[in-house]
C-alpha cells in the first residue's frame, strides 16, 4: 500500500535563528511612575536591547515523495525574509509598523512573528514560536 500525506507520520521540524533589537515597554495610558513601577528598567526612555533567540517549530505529515515535513532551507529563507530582515538591529517601537501601537513585550513579539509566518506556510502545517528574550526568559505561542 502506498503511503499518502494524510496517513503519513507527523513530525516536528525546528529552525533556530537570532536577531538583535531594542525596545521600550511602556503603556502610554499610564503615568511615568506606574510605567516605572510595572516595567522597571524595561521602561528606560532611551530603550534597551536584547539578543533574541527564535525557534520556529513546524509540525506536519512527512511528504512521501520528498521525505520532508517542509524543506528546511525554504523555512530558513522564509524566517530570514519575513522576520530576521524585518526586526534585526531595529528599534521595535520606532522602526517597525507592527509595534507602532503595540507594546513590544516578548509575548507580543512572539504573536506578531507567528502571524507573519503563519501566512507563509501551507494550511496543513502547524506552527509554534518559541522566543528567548534572555537565556532564562522565553515565551511560546500558541500554547
Amino acid at each position: 500500500m502506498e503511503n499518502t500525506r494524510a496517513d503519513a507520520p507527523r513530525v516536528a521540524v525546528f529552525r533556530k535563528e537570532h536577531f538583535n533589537a531594542a525596545h521600550r515597554l511602556n503603556n502610554p495610558n499610564w503615568s511615568d511612575e506606574k510605567n516605572t513601577r510595572v516595567y522597571g528598567k524595561c521602561n528606560n526612555p532611551n530603550y534597551h536591547g536584547h539578543n533574541y533567540e527564535l525557534i520556529v517549530q513546524v509540525n506536519g505529515p512527512i511528504d512521501p515523495e520528498t521525505g520532508y515535513v517542509m524543506d528546511m532551507k525554504q523555512l530558513g529563507e522564509i524566517v530570514k525574509e519575513h522576520v530576521t530582515d524585518r526586526f534585526d538591529h531595529k528599534n521595535l517601537n520606532l522602526d517597525t509598523e507592527e509595534f507602532a501601537d503595540l507594546n513590544p513585550s516578548a509575548e507580543n513579539i512572539a504573536i506578531v512573528i507567528y502571524n507573519i509566518l503563519r501566512n507563509q506556510l501551507s494550511e496543513g502545517l502547524d506552527l509554534k514560536i518559541r522566543l528567548y528574550e534572555t537565556e532564562r526568559n522565553f515565551v511560546e505561542y500558541p500554547i
